[in-house]
């Protein structure tokens, strides 16, 4: 497979030099077949967005992981199950990130899909796990999928006029993080469109339940354009209080998106204080930041006037 970036484990590597020691077993050696890891994009939509590709290898593995903290697909785990025709195991940021081992063990003689909502490289995390398959001497392979980076092209922005992502995080009382906004502010410079991904949080702890060692999750929470938005405009009247001239103010003109890829997607055009007030509805959730505007880009978004009762 000319796609596969694989490197076989000592297991596996030991089997095929046994397997050279003698003729006769020579010629099954070009029927051995390496299992391996395989990390699967599921696209942006729903269950069906899943490839032909993606589909036909969920279903010969032997386990399916779902990864279940950096985004979210607009359907309940039961009906990709039934899509699939396979069990899948949810695996949550603690899963993922301090129990990946597990993920990948046995993978050298079985095979185990990692499914992402998305394309697979659309997190770091999900380069950590290659990255620990290849130190455990495992095999993988990734099938591509549509992610957001791809799909924002939906609202008329040129997507090679994107600069560089940035995330937004929920702000608390005592934690207002604005080092984000260096990104927002290079790309302006640069007259370039930034993506702002909104922050999620799934099965999070409590700072109390974290300190008492309680393992009682907060409910979900998933940003929206508006509390963006807010957020934004509290940066820039902060950076004039400080004497700054700051790279973008209420009358930049943004553009919000809500599931984008599913039947139900939502997008607005509009000042960055008309978003702090939108209302696109469920998630998930982004926002563009523009830059300098194409008069195509310009014709684009008027396609996607900011609805008259805010919603």
């Amino acid at each position: 497979m000319s796609d596969v970036k694989a490197t076989q484990n000592g297991a596996a590597f030991s089997r095929a030099r046994r397997g050279l020691s003698s003729p006769s077993s020579q010629l099954l050696l070009p029927t051995l077949v390496l299992k391996m890891l395989y990390l699967i994009g599921l696209g942006l939509g729903d269950a069906e967005d899943i490839t032909v590709k993606g589909l036909e290898i969920v279903k010969k593995c032997n386990r399916v992981y779902l990864e279940a903290y950096t985004s979210i697909l607009s359907v309940e785990k039961e009906r990709l199950e039934q899509f699939y025709g396979r069990p899948l195991i949810v695996a949550d940021r603690q899963t993922v990130e301090q129990e990946a081992e597990q993920i990948i063990k046995d993978a050298d003689v079985s095979d185990i899909a990692f499914l992402v909502v998305g394309d697979p490289f659309g997190a770091t995390t999900h380069s950590d796990l290659i990255l620990r398959a290849v130190k455990m001497g495992v095999p993988y392979r990734i099938i591509h999928n549509a992610s957001i980076l791809s799909a924002v092209g939906c609202c008329g922005l040129q997507l090679y006029n994107f600069g560089e992502v940035a995330s937004i995080v929920f702000w608390t009382r005592t934690w207002k993080p604005e080092s984000f906004f260096d990104r927002v502010k290079a790309n302006r410079q640069n007259g370039l469109h930034t993506l702002c991904l909104l922050d999620l949080q799934i099965k999070e702890l409590s700072l109390e339940n974290l300190i008492k060692g309680r393992k009682i999750y907060e409910p979900p929470r998933f940003m929206t354009v508006n509390q963006a938005a807010q957020q934004l405009l509290e940066i820039v009247q902060n950076q004039r209080a400080r004497g700054e001239e700051p790279a973008i103010t209420e009358e930049t003109m943004c553009v919000g998106l809500a599931r984008v890829g599913s039947e139900e997607q939502k997008i607005a055009a509009g000042t960055l204080q008309q978003m702090a007030t939108v209302d696109l509805g469920g998630p998930l959730h982004s926002l563009i930041i523009t830059g300098n505007l194409h008069p195509l880009e310009v014709e684009m978004l008027k396609l996607f006037p900011m609805p008259e009762d805010g919603s």
